[in-house]
């Protein structure tokens, strides 16, 4: 009895003694994305329980807390009370500062209260959301979690963004997005302090917004014949008369509802109706629209040039566009309508007696001056109707409408000329701000339009120009990404594309200049990341990525191969052959070099695990490698690879066909005669094709290998056949040609190009390696 009540004894002591400790938080804590521009850390943490209450004065601070509020209840269960008489401790107060500017907000956080300070709304949730991430990534859970400390560091943070447009473009006409979609998209925006959610509504593939005057543009114009099986711009001619079948649009009643909770989010949605060109869907449902009233059919997939626009000559083009446009302005109360603007082909409008009529009334010196003459005409009615005009840099052609607003996507120099015309600017070039573009090695990366747009390349995206004048970077509102939907087919694939180059775009239009720091950044987003993960949003790991470089050494037959990251110092590790990355792996510090068949094994590590997709190649020495090649056919100057060497020097191409690794043929068949240089024991020949039949590029159909002695008397050894398949991705093949072994010194390889188009048009045959063994 007396040892049990010593033991009780001791318990109460040393649970006596146990002190609550709080963990102590630092610069290297804070993860906030995009970056303040002012962020103290005192001692001491602000810790949530279930009777943290939010003390507001009105409805605007109570719409304010409802993603906070949302969070506590999905992630721990609790629902977090609202009171209008001020708590003694515990709580989050809301005040109101006049004298702020409109986006901008001040938190404090101690002990006892967090204490947030803005002029409205606006500001109000972005401080919210600077709260959240603040919070563990957990808070982020759908499901209820259980024994979790919910604190936050006592801070003091002033914050406001560098610029008032910070946006992202989704097209939904390429291929359609439903309702439910976008408003995750507006929820990803809010999260990032994004505020703009320009909506591409009407394209050539869809017209996809209900227009009630014109019921034949969404009963017609929304709908395609479905070839999704094709590749984009391998998608054959339809008809008029042909029945569509993909697609879909969003009803008025839709879209007011979407308005209504970007609304509640702080996103403004700015609808884009395009025009003049781009509007085959338009023309598909009324064809008088056009000049020459041709019925055509909405096109399945890629069409260029862009000939089937409105005709700028009808007066009924005008009247069609004004209603729609009226219909278009009661659903969305946005400051901007965006009338799109780009890549009008007019030889139509060459020939159109109308357009000529209208160019010789008005005086117009030519069809560009005539889209000028369209441009000025619509913005004139948006006007009239309290809105500004928005268009691409295209809308610069013939002269400029008096107060339109341009969106500079070749480049930067649309909006140079722009802002030096006095012109608001919203900087959106393809180089940084295209996310459609591939965003790591294309042979580990989903099909996209091309390009390459990493996060990092992103991250360097600055709306300013360095050449601009004070009064010209005056006239920059901001920035957005655009994220086409060619090869966009599905919710997870849109979610890739945007993740995360969103978090670094929102840092490049939110965060001032100085503020920026790439190696500061890239220790930020991984918290990011893990949000990502609770929210189940499918965001890109292509960052991780290892970005390898090979060079062959002819003359000494070896390989030097670096391994590349897009983060600086990166703990880079490989292994050989059959060795695992799980068993001690050799820390990169300078190229591998190679002589003999290989395999290469490689990833990021962080705290001693890989990280990300591994890394694995194969680096292959053939009987092949440095041997003279002659070319019967010569190969296209367009694609030269690395010369006459391409085919011999163990590097093989990407799904890339630009990397500079492989050699094309157009139209012509290939035919080359490879020297060993001495008679060696050979039985296989493998040659190395590429198909993407978007741009024209086929698989060989005929592969025939011959072999000899002298160079002169050849005997064929093998052969493979392939007939034309319908391909919609980008594929590596190696065609294997087998046979009995025997002695040669010259191999002749003959390869059969398509020749015939199925779309028309001629074909390319691309071949980046031979192998002989």
């Amino acid at each position: 009895m007396k040892k049990q009540f010593l033991i009780t004894l001791t318990l109460l002591i040393l649970l006596g003694c146990k002190t609550d400790e709080k963990r102590m938080y630092s610069e290297e804590d804070i993860h906030i994305i995009p970056k303040p521009e002012m962020v103290k850390i005192n001692s001491g943490v602000f810790e949530f329980n279930e009777d943290t209450k939010f003390f507001i004065s009105n409805d605007i601070q109570d719409e304010s807390i409802r993603v906070l509020k949302d969070k506590f209840k999905t992630a721990v269960g609790w629902d977090l009370k609202t009171t209008e008489e001020q708590p003694k401790n515990n709580y989050i107060t809301f005040t109101i500062d006049e004298n702020s500017k409109p986006e901008a907000y001040e938190l404090k956080v101690d002990n006892n209260r967090i204490e947030i300070i803005a002029n409205s709304s606006v500001g109000f949730s972005y401080a919210i959301q600077t709260i959240r991430q603040l919070l563990p990534p957990e808070i982020e859970s759908k499901a209820k979690l259980e024994n979790r400390t919910w604190e936050i560091p006592n801070v003091e943070i002033k914050d406001t963004p560098r610029f008032k447009w910070r946006g992202l473009m989704l097209d939904i006409s390429r291929h359609f997005f439903d309702k439910e979609y976008i408003k995750e998209v507006i929820d990803g925006l809010a999260m990032h302090k994004m505020n703009v959610l320009h909506l591409h509504l009407v394209d050539d593939q869809g017209w996809r917004i209900e227009i009630k005057k014109y019921p034949k543009l969404t009963e017609i114009g929304a709908w395609r014949v479905d070839q999704e099986d094709l590749h984009w711009n391998a998608r054959l001619p339809v008809k008029s008369e042909d029945k569509g079948t993909y697609g879909g649009f969003l009803t008025q009643e839709e879209l007011r509802e979407l308005v209504k909770y970007a609304q509640s989010r702080n996103v403004e949605v700015i609808p884009e109706i395009e025009m003049p060109a781009h509007i085959s869907s338009a023309i598909a449902a009324y064809p008088h629209l056009s000049c020459f009233e041709n019925p055509i059919g909405v096109p399945s997939g890629g069409v260029w040039p862009i000939t089937d626009i409105y005709c700028a000559g009808k007066e009924s083009t005008f009247t069609f566009l004004e209603d729609v446009l009226v219909e278009v302005m009661e659903i969305f109360p946005s400051k901007y309508i965006h009338i799109g603007g780009d890549e009008a082909t007019k030889t139509n409008w060459e020939k159109c007696q109308h357009c000529q009529k209208r160019i010789t009334e008005e005086g117009l010196q030519n069809e560009e001056e005539l889209q000028s003459y369209f441009v000025k005409r619509m913005e004139k009615f948006i006007n009239s109707h309290g809105k500004k005009l928005v268009g691409w840099d295209e809308i610069l052609e013939g002269g400029l409408a008096p107060d339109a607003t341009v969106m500079s996507w070749r480049g930067v120099k649309g909006g140079l000329e722009a802002a030096a015309q006095g012109h608001d600017v919203v900087m959106t070039p393809g180089t940084h701000c295209y996310f459609d573009h591939y965003q790591g090695p294309q042979n580990e990366e989903p099909l996209a339009i091309g390009g390459y747009t990493p996060l990092s390349k992103v991250y360097q995206f600055d709306p300013v120009v360095d050449s601009m004048t004070a009064e010209e970077a005056g006239h920059v509102l901001g920035g957005q990404a655009n994220l086409w939907s060619e090869y966009i087919f599905t919710e997870e694939h849109s979610q890739y594309m945007i993740y995360p180059r969103l978090a670094a775009l929102s840092e490049a239009v939110w965060s001032s200049k100085d503020l920026k720091n790439w190696d500061d950044f890239s220790s930020r987003i991984t918290s990011m990341f893990q949000r990502y993960e609770y929210l189940g949003i499918n965001y890109a790991k292509s960052s991780y990525l290892i970005r390898p470089e090979v060079e062959t050494d002819l003359e000494k037959k070896s390989v030097s191969l670096t391994l590349q990251s897009e983060y600086t110092n990166a703990d880079i590790r490989y292994v050989l052959d059959n060795s695992s990355l799980d068993n001690t792996p050799i820390k990169y510090e300078q190229p591998i070099v190679l002589t003999k068949t290989t395999i290469v094994k490689a990833s990021i590590f962080k705290e001693n695990k890989p990280i990300g997709k591994v890394f694995q190649d194969t680096i292959v020495f053939h009987k092949g490698v440095a041997s003279n090649v002659v070319y019967t056919i010569p190969y296209s100057d367009r694609y030269t690879g690395t010369g006459k060497s391409t085919l011999v020097n163990t590097l093989r191409g990407t799904k890339n066909f630009q990397d500079g690794q492989w050699q094309a043929w157009l139209k012509d068949d290939m035919e080359v005669i490879i020297d060993l240089e001495k008679e060696d024991t050979i039985n296989q020949v493998i040659v190395g094709s590429m198909e993407h039949q978007g741009p024209g590029i086929y698989f060989p159909v005929v592969i025939e290998v011959f072999t000899g002695i002298d160079g002169k008397d050849f005997k064929k050894v093998g052969e493979v056949k392939r007939s034309y398949a319908a391909n919609s991705t980008i594929e590596l093949k190696d065609f294997k040609i087998n046979f009995e072994k025997h002695v040669a010194r010259f191999i002749k390889v003959k390869i059969a190009n398509l020749k015939e188009n199925p779309r028309g048009g001629d074909t390319w045959l691309f071949i980046d390696e031979i192998l002989i063994d």
